[in-house]
């Protein structure tokens, strides 16, 4: 990391895109006050099936089942089951991106951004510990996972904060770099099937951006 890259020519992909929208803005206006209170039913009936039997129970038939409407409602809505499981996240990904975009520092402006990068990250994690499973399940396939909305959003701003911190770094590919720390499935990996504490995960986000951003760690 001592040597300066060659210059990186910047790409639309990488541009953070609108705060994540799930909700049909194409309903006709006298249909839309229906329509929220549809979706919401919805959510409902698909939340308490991941309280009762985990995000393995969330099937579309299942959810429209618990929700006495056709399968046929489920599938017009949310396209399909990832799309109802990303549909379940949408508030907390919202939340979390009302928190860096303008909440408090160090998450949100107002620090350095070296400092905006451990609190990022550390965020990340504990947000990936409560809701795991159904991160885990709402994952999209392989050809959608980079392109996401709310995963395009998160890896923008880590190449923000890059740029501000080593202006001389190819920010776009150090930040797919630094989001592949945070994956559900590593996180899962690690703290599920090796035994690892969530307070080592952090540790280790917070060594490794100290070692990009060439800075010193963090006082234990």
């Amino acid at each position: 990391m001592t040597a300066s890259l060659p210059p990186f020519a910047r790409s639309a992909e990488f541009e953070p895109p609108e705060l994540l929208q799930l909700g049909s803005a194409e309903d006709e206006p006298c249909l839309r006050a229906d329509a929220a209170r549809n979706r919401a039913k919805l959510l409902d009936a698909a939340a308490r099936l991941v309280a009762e039997h985990g995000a393995a129970g969330v099937t579309m038939e299942a959810v429209a089942a618990a929700a006495n409407v056709g399968k046929g409602t489920v599938f017009r809505r949310f396209g399909d089951r990832t799309g109802l499981l990303t549909a379940l996240l949408d508030h907390s990904e919202r939340k979390f991106q009302a928190a860096f975009l303008g909440g408090p520092p160090p998450l949100g402006p107002g620090a350095p951004p070296v400092e905006r990068l451990r609190a990022f990250g550390c965020a990340m994690l504990r947000r990936a510990g409560d809701e795991l499973e159904l991160q885990l399940a709402a994952e999209p396939d392989a050809g959608r996972r980079h392109t996401s909305a709310p995963r395009r959003f998160q890896r923008g701003h880590v190449a923000m904060l890059l740029r501000q911190a080593v202006p001389d770094a190819d920010s776009d590919l150090l930040a797919h770099t630094l989001m592949g720390y945070l994956d559900a499935a590593l996180i899962h990996h690690l703290t599920r099937q090796c035994g690892m504490p969530m307070e080592r995960l952090e540790a280790g986000w917070a060594d490794l951006v100290a070692r990009v951003t060439r800075t010193d760690p963090p006082a234990p």
